[in-house]
């Protein structure tokens, strides 16, 4: 029997620099929407699934939840992990690919990009991923469109071996920062049509991201409600000022990776 495979969104309303970032509306539709709409598109997922927390102020978020009829876990503010473990607990998912709610603009194709590796090569890796850090590779996909997937089984491993405070954080962070010699990693490579010459930022962590990203939505939902990364770059290509809106604004670093 096929094992299930649920895309996990983390998700919050006391974001530190952009309060209510997932619920901002764009084209008339909350964040956290248009980021579970498109994943749903994803050909690899058998569940789109949200991760909040137990805050008062996350009761929106779990509304919104019901509303679009999808699952929502609440628990822990502070151990992400733990909440992402629990919420692919009460989905019984095995194999768990992590998507943060800052990411509205995923390409659910970049998604079944990375999770087609896991499962092609499974059980040869224990991580896969879009993003780099797991040698020495640099980063070729643009913010916004990370994409994590490992297992349930390791992950809750993970969780009763480390009580670091990043790595409860960072959910699959101990992976490829203390991980790498108990872990098989890997790191997809990336379609030249996902890359450019340029950096353009799609991940929603500040006023100036969120004005991009409504831009590029709004935009490019007017002829195809169904764009993807590769249409994202093609119009960025033509219209290379946008990507200045937010070029300026510094992604947080976690300690010991670049």
């Amino acid at each position: 029997m096929k094992s299930k495979t649920a895309a996990i969104i983390e998700a919050r309303m006391n974001s530190s620099r952009l309060p209510g970032k997932v619920l901002m509306e764009m084209g008339g539709k909350p964040v956290l929407q248009i980021l579970t709409e498109r994943l749903s598109e994803a050909e690899t997922l058998d569940e789109v699934m949200v991760a909040t927390t137990v805050n008062s102020s996350d009761d929106k978020i779990e509304e919104l939840c019901r509303k679009l009829n999808i699952s929502c876990y609440r628990g822990s503010e502070e151990d992400v992990l733990g909440r992402v473990k629990e919420a692919a607990e009460s989905v019984n998912t095995e194999t768990i690919v992590e998507i943060t709610g800052d990411c509205p603009l995923m390409d659910p194709e970049v998604a079944d990009y990375v999770v087609r590796e896991y499962i092609n090569n499974f059980p040869g890796y224990d991580y896969v991923t879009n993003i780099g850090y797991t040698g020495n590779e640099n980063r070729e996909i643009p913010l916004g469109m990370d994409v994590r997937v490992f297992s349930y089984k390791n992950l809750k491993e993970i969780s009763e071996i480390t009580n670091d405070p990043e790595d409860r954080e960072h959910v699959s962070l101990y992976f490829f920062r203390t991980g790498k010699e108990r872990f098989k990693l890997c790191n997809v490579s990336i379609p030249d049509k996902w890359k450019r010459n340029y950096k353009i930022r799609l991940t929603l962590d500040t006023k100036e991201d969120f004005e991009l990203i409504k831009v590029l939505y709004e935009e490019l939902s007017k002829t195809n409600r169904k764009f993807g990364l590769e249409d994202i770059l093609n119009f960025t290509d033509k219209n290379r000022h946008l990507a200045e809106i937010n070029s300026g604004v510094k992604q947080k670093k976690v300690k010991d990776l670049d």
